[in-house]
C-alpha cells in the first residue's frame, strides 16, 4: 500500500490528508492508519467533555481522576504513533518527553 503525507495537529486533535490547516507534524503512514488518530483524538474529546463536567467539583485532586489518567493514556499512544512514522525531528521530539521510553 502507498503511503501518503498525514498532517497531525496534536494541539488542535486533528488528522488530515491534507495540509489544509495547522499541524504540528506530518507523517508517512498509509491513509487506513490515520484512521487511529481520528479515533484517538475523537475519544479524547469525549473525554474531555466529560472532564468539563467533573472540573466544577474541586474535591478530586488530579492524579486520582480516572477521566484524566484516560486522556494522558491516549495522548501517549498518539506520541508513540508520531514517533513510530514521523521524520527524525519528530523522533527526537517524542523522545524527550517525559514519559517517552523505548
Amino acid at each position: 500500500m502507498e503511503k501518503n503525507n498525514v498532517y497531525v495537529s496534536v494541539a488542535n486533535l486533528t488528522c488530515n490528508l491534507h495540509p489544509g490547516s495547522s499541524y504540528e507534524f506530518v507523517l508517512k503512514m498509509e491513509p487506513q492508519k490515520a484512521r487511529v488518530f481520528m479515533k484517538l483524538f475523537d475519544q479524547m474529546q469525549h473525554l474531555e467533555a466529560s472532564n468539563a463536567f467533573r472540573a466544577h467539583m474541586p474535591f478530586i485532586p488530579y492524579h486520582l481522576d480516572r477521566l484524566n489518567h484516560e486522556i494522558d493514556h491516549r495522548l501517549k499512544k498518539v506520541y508513540a504513533l508520531i514517533h513510530e512514522f514521523g521524520d527524525e525531528e519528530a523522533k527526537r521530539f517524542v523522545e524527550q518527553l517525559p514519559y517517552f521510553t523505548r
